[in-house]
């Protein structure tokens, strides 16, 4: 299949753009990814609500890349109007996934809410690909959908564990969907499950921003440095890492943004139908939270505040990934260090200051 890529994306210099359609495109993840899709070659098609992500976003991507993304600001959960933008664009060639809720501790408070939502909206979104032929399909999963696994790094073919939270559980549940649906309607998908995006683009012009008070721990970090919030919790510290507090997989954003770039073009090879895959999209490293902190205050030159609490309810004691499939699959390779994750995210949040 490294071979076939390899000559599509040749070839493809010379074709016509492709459509492809982003839901949360005006998210963190998917207003990167349209940046990266435009630099790719590709045209590209919003739908998002900005129920919890800014309009502003999208109009980073404009200064950013000089093309203006046409957005449908409509719920997806809502079949009829999900169809009407179909309808408009029947040109669509791949979709890419992100738009869900993600809040694991609003999950945990609010599972229905993240079951209804999360399921309902892919499930519109599976119901057109069917109805308009789109047959390429990727998704937004997690490295959640692992659970508290028995060995790490984790590898694709490492069993799932009962999920933490009901929004990791629909992620679960999403890939088994996507899997059923390759089998019975030749929709050709691609579920990356990524571990950690932190960092922001190299402009300044987008990166991570929450409407409420952030739940990830970047954000956390650089609000406090930035003196917006108070201090920074640190949810258990006597887990049984070598600090004491979780481990994760933290990666940066325009590496997560790219990788869908790959998995688009990938399927867009002819892949034989019907085809399924999941791949992990991680660094390959565990880090700590304190070793998180401990290296901000490094980089940006300015000391947290921060406080050993209890540990939250849905967190995974560790998890990191074995990236070697989706390095070999897609030919993706990462660009960005953990300083480059850390120096981006604090520009991001001081230009936050000024807007």
């Amino acid at each position: 299949m490294g071979t076939t890529l390899q000559i599509y994306l040749k070839e493809n210099k010379s074709l016509r753009m492709k459509k492809i359609l982003v839901t949360g495109g005006g998210g963190y993840i998917g207003s990167h990814t349209l940046v990266d899709l435009i630099e790719h070659g590709f045209e590209v098609i919003s739908i998002d609500n900005f129920s919890r992500s800014y309009a502003s976003s999208l109009d980073g991507v404009e200064e950013i890349t000089g093309k203006k993304v046409k957005n449908y600001e409509i719920d997806l959960c809502n079949l009829r109007d999900l169809q009407a933008v179909f309808e408009q664009n029947k040109d669509i060639e791949g979709i890419i996934h992100f738009a869900a809720y993600k809040s694991v501790p609003e999950s945990v408070e609010k599972p229905l809410l993240y079951y209804r939502n999360n399921m309902d909206s892919l499930f519109n979104i599976l119901d057109c690909c069917r109805q308009f032929s789109v047959n390429n399909f990727v998704f937004s999963s997690s490295c959640s959908v692992y659970g508290n696994p028995d060995k790490l790094p984790v590898t694709e073919s490492t069993p799932l564990k009962k999920a933490e939270c009901a929004y990791a559980a629909t992620k679960q549940m999403g890939e088994m969907v996507l899997e059923d649906t390759a089998n019975n309607l030749n929709i050709n998908s691609i579920a990356l499950r990524y571990f950690n995006p932190v960092g922001a683009h190299t402009s300044s012009l987008i990166g991570e921003r929450s409407i409420d008070k952030p739940n990830n721990l970047l954000p956390i970090i650089t609000q406090t440095a930035a003196g917006i919030l108070d201090k920074v919790t640190v949810f258990g510290s006597d887990y049984d890492t070598r600090d004491g507090s979780c481990i994760r997989d933290y990666i940066h954003v325009m590496d997560i943004a790219h990788a869908h770039t790959k998995a688009l073009q990938y399927l867009l090879a002819e892949v034989k139908k019907p085809f399924y895959q999941v791949l992990n999209l991680g660094s390959g490293n565990g880090i700590s939270v304190l070793e998180i902190i401990k290296s901000f205050e490094k980089v940006s030159g300015e000391k947290l505040n921060y406080e050993l609490g209890p540990r939250r309810a849905g967190d995974v004691i560790a998890v990191y990934a074995d990236n070697a499939k989706a390095k070999s699959t897609l030919q993706w390779e990462l660009k960005q260090d953990t300083d480059s994750m850390l120096q981006t995210a604090w520009a991001w949040q001081k230009t936050l200051l000024n807007k």
